[in-house]
Parts: structure tokens; C-alpha cells; sequence
């Protein structure tokens, strides 16, 4: 395996033209010290967990000391913030550090956080506080765990330099990886400054390199953005499925190949409750959990039209009109899952739909309800009133025997795919209290709960409970 010295980097985007960002040397932290690493993600770039314990592995990933062949690049962008067009955005506290090429040919690019600042910090420090940076570290990993596309997360890097928001703070860096950064915004800010020629140019980086078999093909772009719509449309599904609010849906946080991206102030459902809002910022309601489906079709519109001197405005429709059949069709299957259903059936949506209602009346738990529906009588102890439940049950358990289930062999069905342990705010709040008094051992710990969600393991069975009073409908907000 490689050294840190030995990774091989091959700066695709870093060779694109001058506007497509700026060259921007990082700010290392006084005193920086590794804080945490991801097992999982040293993988990943192919790399020993002793390469973590070198003191050139903070240099490096703390932005003290570029690698041979790193490129650091802020990149630029626009985006739809709350509905409202931005015309200039861009890595305002974040780098591209570079690009890594592994043995088995996979690309990740290295994306430093709260490196400093950049042209578009928009006069901000550049910087990112400590509880914003252990929340996107968990729940990057926690979102892996659970099967969704997302960013990963490689370490976590602390040092002495204060960061002023609303009161001060400790700073903290991550390094995001992804096969791509790439955002609807990023078309959307060459497309609004009348760049028509560099919407194809970054099309055509983004085909070549992440959709490689629309390389040169007749109609690709009309056929790229039918990707992006699947793709988006299935990964909000996915969401939905599992009851995660990202929070901040705005089109400079939608990633080009259907990654959750951007981890600002997210939250899982406790009591569910379709209208949660965890973004205490959002005051409208905009990107409500029960809004995510609307909002990700209204921003591949946006994207949509950022593309329209690539394709004409039919394909645009017909490829956008794909959205709500893909997004319908999936989060059904997976709700199928979910209830340990094998067959499809036509009345399965109506059991569905009739389901959640039954769920938003009484507020039930959302994630401790479907572990324990493995059992249909534990899930029933969780209502107070049962009498709504109890005929859903009903139907449910007719609907089961049409198909011939076994109760034990759905319930071990059930148990593969309705996770045991998600990232409740309560948890990432605990952790993030511990580290402001210097103690990281319970990011480590949730680290590797949320590694492997569905696996019952007596030592993280805290994690199940119910939230404490202080923890719950916690929301969160966008300054970090």
C-alpha cells in the first residue's frame, strides 16, 4: 500500500480554465493536531492506519504541507439560496487540496474544509467551527453506513485558533472526499454570466470523467441530465426512506452525481412528523423533510435550465418529467423493504400512505418503530391510543399472508434494512460537548456505531433509546 508521499493525484479539475476557480494556498492551524480519522475512508485511498500516526499526515491534511502533485483550487459556483438566485458563490472555506488516483483506478478528490479563505469567503475567515465539522464527519459515515450515496469524510483536525460566530468558537477542519464536487450550482453560474462554452466544457469534464459511457455520444447532455434526474430522484428517496432531513437544499448543495452533499443542519426524525424542520434559519419551511421530493425536482429544473444551450427544451422536459415516477416508484420499493414485503402489489401504496398517516397522529418514533415492527406487538406498545394502529395492523398482517410471509425470516429481512442506530442530533450534541472539553472518544464511538447501523451490539445500546428531554426537536443552524 502507499505512503502518503506515494499517492498518485491527477488534477482533472485543477487543469480546466482560470474561471472555473482560483489557485489558493491553505491555512494551516497553529498547533494542529489529528483529532480523528476514518478507518473506513484510509481504505478507500489505499492507505496503512499507520501512515494516520505520522506527524506528516497532519502537515498534509491540516494544509501545513501540500503533497508533491497537490493542486489546491477553490471552486467557483452560483446557486438558488431559499428559492433566491446567488450569483456568485463558490468554496468560500473550502479546497480542492487534489485529486487521488488509487491502484484500483477509483478517483477521490481531497476536499479540505475550513482551510481559510479563499476569493469567494464572501469576507468571512475561511474557517469552520468544531460542532460543524463533527456533525459532517459523523454523518457522512453514518449516511454510508445506511446505504445512501454521500460524501465521505477522511479525518478530523483541530488546532488553537479561535473562529467568531455568534460567540467564539474552537475551529476544526475536515477532508471531505467524493469522486466529484461538482454542484448544479456550478452549471448555474456559467450558464447566468452568458458562458455557453464553459457550461460544455464542464459538461463534458463531468461526462468524461463520471459517465464515461456518454463520452462522445450523440444527444449525451440531453442524456446526462436524464442521469442526474434519476440519480437526484433516487437519492431523495433514500431520505425519505429513512427519515433524513438534509435542511439546506439549496442548488449549490446538490451534487452533479446524486451524492448527499453539504452537511449543515440535518437531522433524523425522532417523533415523526412530516413538517419537521431541523434548520433553524428556515422559517418557512422551505426544505421541511416532507418538502424534499418538490424542492430536488424545483432545483433539477434550475439545473435544467442552466443546460438548455446543450439540449433543447423538450428533452429538458422529458427527462425533468421522469423525476416523480423514478422518485415514486423507489421510495415505494424501499417502503416494501422497510415493511418486509417481497411482492409488489397494487394496494401496497394506499397500506403505505394510510401507514404514515397513522404515524403523524400519534408521533411515534420513526426509527425505533419500524426496528421493532419486526414484532408487530412491540411496535404496538408505542401508541397510546392503538386503536388506529391496530386496524392498520390488520390489513398489514392480511397483506402478509397473501404473500405466504414467515414471520422470522421477514423479521430478519426487516433487521437488514431498518437500522438499529441513526445519527439522532442528541448524539452528535453529546459528542460535540465532549470535544469542546477536549475529549474525542465519543466521536470514535459513534464513528463506529454508525458504521455498521443495522447490526444489533450491546455496547451501543444507548443509542436506542428515546431522546432525553434536552434533546429533542433539536434544530440546528447554517452558521459554522
Amino acid at each position: 500500500m502507499p505512503t502518503l508521499e506515494q499517492l498518485v493525484f491527477d488534477n482533472t479539475y485543477a487543469r480546466l480554465p482560470s474561471g472555473f476557480g482560483a489557485r489558493v494556498a491553505p491555512r494551516a492551524f497553529p498547533n494542529a493536531r489529528l483529532l480523528s480519522v476514518n478507518p473506513s475512508a484510509m481504505r478507500l485511498l489505499g492507505l496503512e492506519p499507520e501512515e494516520a500516526r505520522r506527524p506528516e499526515f497532519v502537515e498534509v491534511f491540516g494544509g501545513g504541507r501540500p503533497l508533491p502533485g497537490m493542486e489546491p483550487f477553490a471552486m467557483v459556483y452560483a446557486g438558488h439560496q431559499f428559492g433566491v438566485y446567488v450569483p456568485r458563490l463558490g468554496d468560500g472555506r473550502a479546497l480542492l487540496l487534489g485529486e487521488v488516483r488509487t491502484t484500483d483506478g477509483a478517483k477521490w478528490d481531497l476536499h479540505l474544509k475550513g482551510g481559510g479563505p479563499t476569493p469567494f469567503s464572501r469576507g468571512g475567515d475561511g474557517r469552520a467551527v468544531l460542532r460543524s465539522s463533527i456533525r459532517e464527519y459523523l454523518c457522512g459515515e453514518a449516511m454510508h453506513g445506511l446505504g445512501i450515496p454521500t460524501t465521505r469524510t477522511l479525518c478530523l483536525i483541530g488546532g488553537d485558533e479561535p473562529v467568531y460566530r455568534e460567540e467564539v468558537e474552537t475551529g476544526a477542519m475536515i477532508v471531505r472526499m467524493a469522486p466529484s464536487h461538482v454542484r448544479f450550482g456550478t452549471f448555474e453560474y456559467f450558464h447566468y454570466t452568458e458562458q455557453p462554452e464553459q457550461v460544455a466544457r464542464l459538461a463534458d469534464h463531468v461526462i468524461d470523467g463520471h459517465f464515461p459511457h456518454l463520452s462522445g455520444v450523440e444527444g449525451r447532455y440531453a442524456r446526462f441530465y436524464a442521469e442526474v434526474v434519476e440519480r437526484t430522484a433516487r437519492l431523495v428517496a433514500r431520505w425519505q426512506a429513512v427519515g433524513f432531513a438534509h435542511g439546506v437544499m439549496n442548488t449549490d448543495n446538490m451534487s452533479i452525481l446524486g451524492l448527499t452533499l453539504d452537511y449543515g443542519p440535518f437531522g433524523f426524525l425522532d417523533d415523526f412528523e412530516p413538517g419537521f424542520i431541523c434548520n433553524h434559519s428556515d422559517h418557512r419551511g422551505r426544505y421541511a423533510f416532507d418538502q424534499q421530493p418538490r424542492i430536488a425536482m424545483w432545483n433539477l429544473a434550475c439545473l435544467g435550465e442552466a443546460l438548455l444551450t446543450l439540449m433543447t427544451e423538450d428533452e429538458a422536459r422529458a427527462a425533468l418529467a421522469t423525476f416523480e415516477p423514478t422518485f415514486s416508484g423507489q421510495f415505494l420499493s424501499l417502503m416494501r423493504q422497510k415493511l418486509g414485503l417481497q411482492e409488489a402489489r397494487e394496494e401496497d401504496r394506499a397500506l403505505v400512505g394510510d401507514f404514515f398517516s397513522v404515524m403523524a397522529e400519534a408521533a411515534v418514533d420513526y426509527t425505533r418503530f419500524f426496528r421493532a415492527l419486526g414484532r408487530v406487538e412491540d411496535a404496538a406498545v408505542m401508541f397510546a391510543d392503538r386503536v388506529p394502529f391496530d386496524a392498520w395492523a390488520e390489513r398489514y398482517r392480511a397483506r402478509l399472508a397473501a404473500e405466504g410471509s414467515v414471520d422470522e425470516e421477514r423479521r430478519g429481512r426487516m433487521e437488514r434494512v431498518n437500522p438499529r442506530y441513526v445519527l439522532r442530533n442528541w448524539m452528535a450534541q453529546a459528542a460535540i460537548e465532549r470535544a469542546r472539553q477536549g475529549d474525542y472518544s465519543e466521536v470514535v464511538r459513534l464513528l463506529s456505531a454508525l458504521a455498521d447501523p443495522f447490526t444489533q451490539r450491546p455496547e451501543y445500546e444507548e443509542y436506542t433509546v428515546a431522546p432525553p428531554a434536552w434533546g429533542r426537536h433539536l434544530v440546528v443552524s447554517c452558521s459554522s
